[in-house]
């Protein structure tokens, strides 16, 4: 089953403090990893523990996508935040967040 891809608005202005390098490479990865079966925990795809972000993490490199998904009514992934991973850090968008 084919995924659609939804970014939030929030995530978008997240991309917007990326290198355009970055985001190509997440918007790649994300289209590649994320369009079949989101669910299956991978070497770089893994659920999280509860915060405030999202369920799932996708881990590019230093970059981390925090997504959701659901199957009903249609597939559909969401996509929450993108940052970058700095030690026990991630920065998305302006602001550092520990998880």
């Amino acid at each position: 089953m084919k995924y659609h891809i939804e970014y939030s608005l929030d995530t978008e202005e997240h991309l917007q403090v990326l290198t355009r390098r970055q985001q190509i490479i997440i918007l790649n990865t994300v289209e590649k990893q994320l369009q079949y079966q989101p669910d299956v925990e991978t070497k770089n795809r893994k659920p999280m523990r509860p915060n405030p972000l999202a369920p799932w993490e996708l881990r590019i490199g230093n970059l981390r996508v925090y997504y959701d998904f659901e199957d009903e009514p249609e597939p559909i992934v969401y996509i929450r935040a993108v940052g970058v991973k700095e030690r026990n850090n991630v920065r998305i968008g302006k602001e550092v967040i520990q998880l």
